[in-house]
């Protein structure tokens, strides 16, 4: 893949999470829920395609698959229950 073509798909990977972890109204409604007593995780996928101009004949390919990474928390339920469906859980990582 072209490096640059490459270098822009972070960026726009990196906005994508940065408005959505900088937004005021997000981060509203999830101190609501946790002040409910909720544990909450939130995980969010954006597909981008892309064809480059000169060749709108191709299919889209799909560039990039950006999501908030690893931004959530398991907690004892959530253990008990993949253990239930014996699911190993490594608790050191």
């Amino acid at each position: 893949m072209n490096p640059r073509l490459k270098e822009m798909m972070k960026e726009l990977g990196d906005a994508i999470n940065s408005s959505v972890s900088d937004s005021e109204a997000i981060a509203e409604i999830v101190a609501r829920m946790k002040d409910e007593g909720y544990d909450i995780f939130l995980a969010l996928q954006a597909t981008v395609g892309f064809t480059r101009r000169e060749e709108e004949d191709e299919e889209p390919v799909v560039a990039l698959q950006a999501s908030l990474g690893p931004q959530f928390a398991v907690n004892a339920n959530d253990i008990r229950f993949l253990k239930a469906l014996r699911i190993n859980v490594d608790e050191a990582h």
